[in-house]
């Protein structure tokens, strides 16, 4: 991958959806309508000086796709320092750089299908669901799709008006189950967290799961892996999950810079190769590429959004964790750098993939 390209867009609207949510609308100007348009399920990456700070994060694009709208959901994280700012500060006319949209978790509609979707999301993760499920009912018009949704109460449901609104639209197709972790409920099958218990009961009662041909999860770990867990459990093959995280990563770990002593580590971004010394049980690769080339890509720093991927062309690295790979990409020899620590004395890798 390789540097992140930025365009300055206008905020067009900032609408309040919760009381820690906010939906951003960016202005695209005509001669970007095209880069900017987007497939279903993906994000953009949007930067912007804060308190000094250069501040990156990805957010999901919660419109659907084929229009001139371009829209962003954005919850409140506690320490978060871009959501914070976004749901505090931000306002109409304020200008934020952006990519264009990138990311694998998608769905691109075909007019001649008629198939079954089932998607399960948690909290905020329902942004790239609800662009998946409007573009799929919109263009599949013969096609079904059935949501749950879990939340700790009614009053922190994100797209609440646009889901119930989707519900009127497509009355015969579109059906969802909302799970509130925090509220009572006079059918308690809709009560508590959406885990490996809750979906088997909803498997085996009000979600005919074994009809669904393509599952979308998207929200905290501990809800994806359930979800898999008990579809593995139903005989659903891999290749009809698609599946995205949502959760906040630790920050930026501070980079050494009296006499470093560790691996030396070559990178190639943008046609250029650098060298940086990175100490195997220090801060991990990223950050050391980030202190001698700043426009190197980077997001999430977490592991989950892959956009500081990279493919080691020699040499050896471990990850501390990953979450957006797959196990080709992984044997193929990518990397996410901001989760690696070089494990031979000398690495090279590249970002120009």
């Amino acid at each position: 991958m390789a540097a992140v390209e930025f365009h300055p867009l206008t905020v067009d609207a900032v609408d309040r959806l919760t009381d820690d949510a906010v939906r951003v609308r960016f202005l695209v100007p005509p001669d970007k309508v095209d880069l900017f348009a987007h497939v279903p399920g993906q994000h953009l990456i949007v930067r912007s000086t804060i308190d000094g700070r250069d501040i990156r994060r990805s957010y999901s694009i919660c419109s659907p796709s084929g229009t001139d709208v371009l829209e962003v959901g954005i919850k409140h994280l506690a320490g978060g320092t871009f959501s914070t700012w976004a749901n505090r500060d931000l306002r109409p006319g304020d200008v934020i750089e952006v990519t264009p949209p990138t990311g694998e978790f998608c769905h691109s509609p075909d007019s001649g299908e008629r198939r079954s979707y089932g998607a399960i999301a948690a909290g905020s993760g329902i942004t790239p669901i609800l662009s998946i499920i409007a573009s799929t009912l919109r263009d599949e018009p013969t096609s079904e799709f059935t949501l749950v949704y879990g939340n700790r109460e009614g009053r922190s449901v994100m797209f609440l008006d646009e889901i119930d609104d989707l519900k009127g639209r497509y009355p015969d197709r579109f059906m969802v189950v909302h799970v509130l972790s925090r509220e009572t409920h006079a059918v308690p099958l809709f009560e508590g967290r959406i885990d490996e218990g809750k979906l088997r009961a909803l498997f085996g009662s009000v979600v005919a799961a074994d009809a669904i041909d393509e599952w979308f999860l998207c929200g905290p770990r501990g809800v994806v892996e359930a979800a898999r867990n008990v579809l593995g459990e139903r005989g659903v093959h891999d290749d009809r999950v698609h599946d995205e995280l949502f959760f906040a990563g630790d920050g930026p770990a501070v980079v050494a810079a009296d006499d470093p002593v560790g691996s030396v580590v070559r990178f190639t971004l943008d046609g250029r190769t650098s060298t940086v010394i990175v100490d195997p049980d220090g801060a991990p690769i990223l950050d050391h590429v980030l202190s001698v080339r700043p426009e190197g890509p980077f997001s999430c720093r977490s592991g989950a959004c892959a956009s500081c991927r990279a493919v080691v062309t020699a040499g050896e690295v471990r990850m501390d964790r990953n979450w957006s790979l797959n196990g080709d990409e992984v044997t193929a020899g990518q990397i996410l750098t901001c989760q690696s620590h070089p494990v031979s004395d000398d690495v090279e890798l590249t970002y120009d993939v």
